[in-house]
C-alpha cells in the first residue's frame, strides 16, 4: 500500500512545473558542520551549473530513515538525487537504481542515484 501511496505522491509531483531556478532540497539531518554543509552545497551547484543543469535537485542524509517517497518524486520529475552517506555504506535504494560514488568529491562520501545497467 505504501510503495502505492508514493507513485501516487510523485506522479501528482511529476505533474507541477519545473524550477528554473537553481535549488537542492535536501531530507534528513545532516552531520555536518554549518561550515562543512556550506561547501558541500557550494560543490554540488558548481557541479550542477557546469553540467548544465539549472533546476531543482535533492540531497538525502543519509541517516537510515526511507526515503522512497522523495526518490519517487524526483525520478518522476527527472530532478538529479544525491546521498551524502553517513554510515558505512550507502543505504539501499528504489529497484532498479544505484547509488554511483562521486569520487570527485574529497569526502568520498556523496553519490549520486543512476539507473542500474545489467551486466555491471
Amino acid at each position: 500500500m505504501k510503495k502505492y501511496l508514493n507513485l501516487v505522491t510523485a506522479l501528482l509531483a511529476s505533474l507541477k512545473p519545473k524550477s528554473e531556478l537553481p535549488i537542492i532540497d535536501s531530507y534528513g539531518e545532516s552531520p555536518l558542520t554549518q561550515e562543512q554543509q556550506q561547501a558541500l552545497m557550494e560543490w554540488l551547484f558548481a557541479s550542477l551549473m557546469g553540467a548544465g543543469y539549472f533546476g531543482k535537485a535533492h540531497l538525502i542524509w543519509d541517516d537510515g530513515q526511507d526515503r522512497e517517497r522523495e526518490i519517487f518524486t524526483a525520478l518522476m520529475r527527472n530532478e538529479p538525487i544525491f546521498l551524502y552517506r553517513q554510515g558505512g555504506r550507502a543505504s539501499p535504494t528504489v529497484e532498479g537504481y544505484c547509488w554511483r560514488l562521486i569520487g570527485e568529491h574529497p569526502s568520498l562520501r556523496v553519490y549520486q542515484l543512476e539507473m542500474e545497467v545489467e551486466g555491471e
